[in-house]
């Protein structure tokens, strides 16, 4: 998988394409398998540019999330509630 990380755009083919043949199964399903594999040490060992790039844009993605999410709920009505 990491070594899939650092050259997936080399294939001409879209990414989930390539995700579904290479690995046979979901995009959704290999971002988990991927997330597992972050975290074992191991995966430092064997790629360790390519697992701090993919944890630094996780945590990203994470504090994109938090912040759309804190600015989704400062409605006027959730304003009103907390006054």
């Amino acid at each position: 998988m990491l070594d899939f990380e650092r050259s997936w755009w080399e294939f001409d083919e879209p990414r989930d394409q390539v995700i579904r043949a290479r690995f046979q199964c979901s995009p959704d399903e290999y971002h988990a398998e991927l997330t597992a594999v972050l975290e074992d040490p191991a995966a430092l060992e064997h790629d360790e540019l390519v697992v701090r790039r993919l944890k630094r844009l996780r945590l990203r993605a994470r504090r994109i999330r938090q912040a759309g999410a804190t600015s989704a709920g400062a409605t006027p009505e959730a304003e009103e509630r907390h006054a």
